[in-house]
């Protein structure tokens, strides 16, 4: 252990109870990676209680310039909960729970390390909804996702993760508590600091307690799913079911061929709809008229059979068939990793554009890597694609995946984040201007790059090296 971070410990001693700080054997191997790969072992594993624990952590390690990683529940995808050399994790698992539901303002307040998916349920208890869903909803925290700005399934219907905050409270790095949980939809006094912790990934302060926005529960849910000939017949649906299911409309998820046939065929189940089509969508409606709703979304599919938009059509009519269609798209990352390692692209296409960038990726591809695979699927209706490649040449097929995303003014990282992993990218998509903004922020808000070093973009030289252990 470095001198450094001993002092850290040494300085929190009787501040934190005993299940509050793991040295040695105690930090277990999972401390060490996130959902992708593993990362070098924390020194130690700081777990505070509530926000003054974490203010008195961040107090010391300030003062120290010991480093931390910020941990909720590691199922990040790009680096920025996974540690560097010589950082102490401060993991946030132990400040858990629903502290209270206003039906009234359709509001939550809730810790930072609570999962998700306590966050739904506790939401359709109450006979309300929360608007975000992803994949590792049972293990991602609510902290991790406000710091990352989660999107997932519903995006089109209730946006990213930053629409579903009402409030915040934050530590920054050098202590220093911001509490501003009134949950107000309309307040304009002075500043809003919240958005600043929203997306930048631990990078300026520590997340320890939210209040979030919840909905009317829907009392008509349905889905379906969709073969069309093409990518450009999926958008044309698109377009329509916008405008004729006006916000009945909560998701479209569009699956390329080859992932469709390898998920049915991983899991074993009949294909739903007709293999060999241009493409599949997975489509979903939420609304609170249930036989109008219902009316509605099978006239509106009928249409598009009859010109040709779809080839076929499979419409759920039970919890158990919806269900069992929103079983296939969550079991395409199953089926991806069951294929051996891969390399993911989280990327955000303009709609008008993307047949453009992925034949303009394609083809950069083919010259590169010819034996190269794609398996592209993604949530079609906010535009964002998770483009996942078989290749041996990562950083080349990389640098031609995200040169054609600045060709047609995406993004490089739609609900991921930057983190470690995409840190050379970030240029793709943002403005020299606008990363020396972001690091004007950094700099401002933790001068001594305590808080999540070296993610989003690198840590200045001026700060000196992490101390090895």
């Amino acid at each position: 252990m470095s001198e450094r971070a001993g002092r850290l410990l040494s300085r929190l001693e009787g501040r934190l109870d005993a299940a509050g700080m793991l040295v040695g054997d105690a930090v277990s191997d999972g401390y060490a990676a996130d959902a992708t790969a593993r990362g070098h072992r924390p020194v130690a594993v700081l777990r505070p209680r509530g926000t003054q624990d974490v203010s008195a952590i961040l107090s010391a390690a300030n003062e120290i310039g010991q480093p931390l990683v910020v941990q909720g529940g590691r199922t990040g995808l790009s680096g920025a909960s996974r540690p560097l050399a010589g950082e102490v994790s401060l993991s946030l698992e132990r400040m858990s729970g629903v502290e209270s539901i206003d039906v009234a303002a359709q509001t939550m307040i809730v810790a930072a390390g609570t999962p998700l998916q306590v966050v739904q349920q506790a939401a359709e208890d109450a006979g309300l909804f929360f608007g975000v869903d992803i994949g590792a909803r049972g293990t991602a925290t609510v902290g991790g996702n406000i710091g990352t700005n989660a999107g997932g399934i519903r995006v089109l219907r209730y946006g990213m993760y930053r629409a579903q905050v009402m409030g915040l409270e934050a530590v920054l790095a050098d202590g220093t508590v911001l509490s501003s949980l009134k949950g107000l939809p309309k307040d304009n006094s002075g500043y809003d600091l919240n958005p600043l912790f929203i997306g930048t990934e631990g990078t300026l302060g520590v997340i320890t307690r939210a209040c979030l926005k919840l909905h009317p529960k829907p009392k008509s849910e349905r889905n379906a799913f969709i073969a069309l000939p093409s990518l450009k017949a999926a958008q044309e649906l698109l377009a329509r079911l916008r405008i004729g299911l006006s916000g009945l409309l909560s998701a479209f998820e569009a699956i390329f061929p080859n992932v469709y046939e390898g998920t049915v065929a991983h899991m074993g189940i009949r294909p739903p709809v007709e293999v060999g089509a241009g493409m599949y969508a997975m489509v979903e409606i939420q609304g609170q008229s249930p036989d109008q709703d219902n009316e509605r979304f099978e006239a509106a599919l009928a249409e598009a059979l009859e010109e040709g938009l779809a080839t076929d059509v499979v419409l759920s009519s039970s919890l158990r068939e919806f269900s069992g269609l929103w079983a296939i798209r969550d079991g395409i990352n199953e089926f991806l990793f069951a294929r051996g390692e891969s390399v993911g692209f989280d990327i955000s296409v303009p709609l008008s554009r993307m047949q453009e960038f992925l034949d303009m990726a394609a083809h950069a591809i083919s010259e590169i890597d010819p034996d190269a695979v794609s398996f592209i699927f993604g949530h079609l209706g906010d535009g964002n694609l998770h483009y996942c490649m078989v290749t041996e040449r990562e950083k080349e097929i990389g640098e031609a995946v995200f040169s054609a995303i600045a060709a047609v003014g995406g993004g490089v990282s739609a609900e991921h984040g930057i983190g470690t992993d995409k840190r050379r990218y970030l240029k793709y998509a943002r403005s020299e201007a606008e990363i020396v903004t972001m690091r004007r922020l950094k700099a401002a808000f933790d001068p001594n790059y305590i808080l999540n070093r070296g993610r989003v973009f690198e840590a200045p030289v001026s700060v000196g090296q992490v101390e090895r252990a």
